[in-house]
């Protein structure tokens, strides 16, 4: 497993990989551009042929594109399908360039559209966005089971994957918080064993690309997208465990979004946490 975080660009894309580095990262994560606008970042060829030396030449084994999180692959409204989709093409051909191993999205909100009419406009969107595209694939992401937002369970993940056309390119990422948010009990061994097993069936292990860890803030079933530090949330020590040292989940990136101790994200502390976690749950099997 490939454990490591979310990690800032700020000063260039080819500072990322520095910064995962000081917290003892085995993958990063990262914003293909400001998660707050809809510009695009101009990544220079001169940053991303550094980024991509500098990666060679380090610890790290995977990057992961993260896409921001304006986009919304499912809306009704044509303006915003149209940044969306420039959005998602920006971030797929820096994957590309930089050779990522997916970039992770939220497919977006229905609101209060049917369910199967959001479903097949994000399809349409994620599959004009891959042909723009040459070869880094598309992770729809687990929601936190919210009413609203596209992939609360894995009968909807399994459908935004056929929309988007099944093929190679599309995978799936899976956020802890969000399962266990979502009324996935997966703290015990045994109870995670028939989670998985039910993802498996529904979506596919295969699919299965990469994994966010992040404890959570509110219970089991609260339907609320709230990250806690690891093992410091309602799944707590045993939860975290539980999820880094499930046998299925080998070789995979596992990437913390935690606010971290300052609120500024992860920390070598909290990846340094994970893999204590993730030692401790393999002992115990």
């Amino acid at each position: 497993m490939l454990i490591g975080a979310h990690v800032s660009t700020a000063g260039g894309l080819q500072n990322a990989v520095e910064r995962g580095v000081e917290r003892e990262c085995d993958a990063i994560q990262i914003f293909h551009q400001s998660p707050r606008m809809w510009r695009p970042t101009n990544h220079k060829p001169e940053n991303i042929a550094t980024f991509n030396r500098s990666f060679e030449a380090s610890r790290l084994g995977s990057t992961v594109i993260h896409a921001v999180y304006l986009i919304n692959t499912a809306t009704p409204d044509p303006e915003i399908r149209e940044k969306s989709m420039t959005s998602l093409v920006h971030a797929l051909r820096l994957g590309d360039a930089i050779g990522a191993d997916g970039v992770v999205l939220h497919a977006g909100s229905r609101k209060q559209d049917p369910v199967d009419d959001a479903i097949e406009r994000s399809g349409a969107v994620v599959r004009e966005a891959l042909a723009e595209s040459e070869s880094c694939p598309v992770l729809f992401e687990n929601t936190a089971g919210t009413q609203g937002p596209l992939g609360r369970d894995f009968d909807e993940l399994a459908r935004l994957v056929e929309s988007a056309g099944a093929g190679d390119r599309i995978g799936v990422c899976l956020d802890c918080c969000h399962l266990f948010a979502s009324g996935y009990d997966i703290v015990a061994d045994e109870d995670l064993g028939g989670v998985i097993d039910d993802f498996d069936a529904a979506v596919g292990l295969d699919r299965l690309q990469c994994l966010h860890v992040n404890d959570s803030r509110v219970p089991l079933g609260a339907n609320r997208d709230m990250h806690a530090n690891v093992g410091e949330g309602e799944m707590g020590p045993e939860g975290i465990a539980t999820f880094l040292s499930e046998p299925r989940f080998e070789k995979l990136p596992a990437l913390l979004e935690t606010p971290g101790p300052d609120k500024k994200g992860s920390d070598v502390h909290e990846v340094r946490t994970a893999k204590e976690l993730r030692e401790r749950g393999l002992a115990a099997r």
